[in-house]
């Protein structure tokens, strides 16, 4: 599989695919919450345009929610080697050219922009990252034209027949780096090129920078857009003490919640701005305490834990100890080694991509090795198969174990503070109240 035939069904990159996205989807992260995808299943060319806050899991998110073979766009510098291209056209990457790349590879984009066509005709989707690069923030920033530049030329090619379709993409993590997270997927409505054909014609420029305002705003209605910069940590926090961690539901994903906290919240500045400064300041300085007594939140809206849950908490805990490490000692290698790079990385948003593909590498190469083993030194093959299917199984439990241990000791920590009268949980604990007597104040009034 190679550049020129990349619209091709490749099977191998097909067995690949279906490995990846059952890591992805099951192991790597806790739930993959997928919302519109049937607005992808008419018969129609179509570019998919996710936000991109999380580098390459952001492509991962979209690989592993569709069917098919889709074709990526990506910056031309990662092709320079050659073995290096080999891995990227089979992973149905195409390379696109950039002035910083120097202006005589600018004409090689000319054979891209071919072949992006014969993509398209062969009703294969293109995804193309439209931010052009990642930054870790719930915030869509201003959008390149050349995916504008590719579709409106695209449909002028074929004198606006094509019926190409742009599909935003709302991506939602609920942990950019954490293990088992949530990561929520919405596939919004399609916008149809055609509508800009007129402007196109009469002014190419005008038509770019109408299209991009459309899609920023169509995207924004799918993603967590926190639009302050000087607020951004307050309402970044908001959300977390407000709506939690995480949340499994499809019917009423996180995502939703914390966009309709957040129009909120810009609201409430317009109209009552000493409230809204009052819930900003409250939200640092719970951030503030409970970071300084290394409590969740998830404690403060709790009563004062029994001594005897934590006699029976330890109790559970040691009694499961021997399955955790057995968990522990079969998937160490999983948790360990995909850490050890990540130091010399600088960029925080690529350590969550680099764990899940070193993981996925480990898994393919390890886990035969673990069955083979299993049905060597096993005697009954049944007994056997039973360990091999119980390996991953119990390392997710094992990471669940610890984080068990990690809640039980914050609910002996909250004790303590209760019990001592400890002055800065008290605090804590009348801040939260305010806060959320606050936002319960501005739902019912906005």
């Amino acid at each position: 599989m190679g550049k020129n035939n990349i619209e091709k069904t490749s099977a191998g990159y097909a067995i690949l695919k279906f490995l990846a996205k059952s890591w992805h989807n099951y192991i790597h992260y806790r739930k993959v919450i997928v919302i519109g995808r049937e607005n992808l299943k008419n018969n129609f060319p179509k570019i998919i345009a996710p936000n991109h806050q999380n580098a390459l899991m952001d492509a991962m998110a979209i690989v592993c929610s569709t069917g098919g073979q889709q074709v990526y766009l990506a910056r031309a510098d990662i092709f320079k080697k050659k073995v290096i291209a080999s891995i990227l056209y089979f992973l149905k990457i195409l390379p696109v050219y950039r002035i910083r790349d120097g202006y005589e590879s600018l004409k090689q984009n000319s054979d891209i922009f071919r072949k992006t066509i014969d993509v398209l005709k062969n009703n294969k989707p293109i995804v193309i990252l439209p931010e052009g690069n990642h930054v870790g923030f719930r915030r869509l920033r201003q959008l390149k034209k050349g995916i504008f530049r590719i579709a409106l030329q695209t449909e002028e090619s074929e004198n606006f027949t094509m019926g190409l379709k742009i599909i935003p993409v709302g991506l939602d993590f609920s942990d950019y780096h954490r293990f088992r997270s949530v990561l929520t997927v919405i596939y919004g409505e399609p916008i149809d090129v055609k509508e800009y054909r007129k402007l196109y014609q009469e002014n190419p420029q005008g038509a770019y920078n109408s299209f991009r305002e459309r899609l920023s705003t169509e995207l924004k209605k799918y993603m967590v857009h926190i639009e302050s910069e000087n607020d951004y940590e307050a309402l970044d926090e908001l959300r977390e003490i407000v709506n939690g961690k995480y949340c499994t539901s499809r019917k009423d994903p996180r995502v939703n919640r914390d966009k309709r906290l957040i129009k909120q919240m810009e609201s409430l500045k317009e109209m009552q701005s000493s409230l809204y400064r009052k819930i900003c300041n409250r939200t640092l300085t719970i951030k503030k305490l409970a970071e300084k007594l290394n409590i969740g939140y998830y404690h403060l809206n709790r009563k004062k834990p029994r001594l005897v849950f934590h006699f029976l908490a330890v109790a559970g805990l040691i009694a499961l100890s021997p399955v955790f490490l057995a968990g522990w000692l079969f998937n160490y290698i999983f948790y360990k080694i995909p850490k050890l790079p990540l130091k010399s990385i600088k960029d925080i948003m690529f350590h969550g991509s680099i764990r899940y593909v070193i993981s996925l590498v480990l898994g393919l190469i390890f886990l035969p090795v673990y069955a083979i083993i299993a049905f060597v030194f096993i005697p009954a093959w049944w007994l056997a198969l039973i360990v091999v299917l119980l390996i991953i199984p119990s390392g997710i439990f094992a990471w669940n174990y610890t984080l068990m241990w990690q809640k039980l000791l914050e609910r002996i920590r909250v004790r303590k503070y209760i019990n001592r009268k400890n002055k800065e949980y008290r605090q804590l604990k009348e801040e939260y109240s305010g806060l959320l007597d606050d936002v319960s104040i501005i739902k019912y009034e906005l």
